[in-house]
């Protein structure tokens, strides 16, 4: 059976992408949560980071090449009509190496809830072709998920993005803030979240990153 090597549930969203496609889609898999701080990620990962996949002495350590791997032995990863795998291939590239703003100013914490100290021209840029990107998948390929009627790898790579939203009350609107509302909705979202709050272990970078981007105002996480 496939292992999945994760660090967290609150900070972490590159592995959420694996792990959430892999769950929605019934792909079966072994969780391996190494914690921050420890000093064995180069074992399991050849970067030492996450996520990796161990599929017997098969590793793939990048959440896209994951998630390619995976469309290779698995229906469905991908969507099978040519035209939406050619967009949603696209669009899950595009959020791999883009949306550099977001991600700096918007750090993850599934469990903070945070007003921003300003809303930079860039930050908005990437909302809205977020928003453009979405309205686009959703219209074109008829919902509910960005490539047609079942969830697949290019939903997987924007769930991050739903919970930075919930996070820092991004102004999405329409069917883009209804499309977040389906994504924080999924089962497997909703378990990835109560995990990720429930976690008890504080990771100073990222906790110093929220404290520089904006106010705290709720913090839901186990004390």
């Amino acid at each position: 059976m496939y292992e999945l090597y994760i660090t967290n549930k609150n900070y972490t969203t590159w592995a959420l992408r694996p792990w959430l496609l892999m769950r929605e889609r019934d792909i079966p898999f072994h969780e391996r949560l190494v914690p921050f701080g420890s000093s064995t990620f180069r074992a399991f990962s050849p970067t030492g980071r996450v996520p990796a996949l161990h599929d017997g002495d098969v590793v793939v350590w990048d959440s896209l090449a994951i998630v390619e791997y995976l469309a290779e032995r698995h229906a469905g990863v991908w969507p099978a009509e040519p035209t939406a795998r050619a967009w949603a291939r696209s669009a899950a590239a595009e959020m791999h190496s883009g949306f550099a703003t977001l991600r700096t100013r918007c750090t993850n914490s599934c469990g903070l809830r945070i007003r921003l100290h300003d809303y930079p021209p860039e930050l908005a840029a990437d909302v809205a072709r977020l928003t453009e990107l979405w309205s686009e998948g959703l219209a074109r390929f008829g919902g509910p998920f960005l490539a047609g009627s079942e969830l697949t790898g290019v939903d997987a790579f924007f769930a991050p993005v739903a919970f930075r939203a919930q996070t820092y009350a991004l102004p999405f609107a329409g069917a883009a803030a209804d499309y977040l509302g389906r994504l924080l909705a999924l089962p497997a979202m909703r378990e990835w979240y109560a995990a990720g709050i429930a976690e008890t272990n504080r990771d100073p970078a990222h906790e110093a990153d929220a404290a520089a981007t904006g106010v705290t105002i709720e913090d839901l996480r186990a004390k």
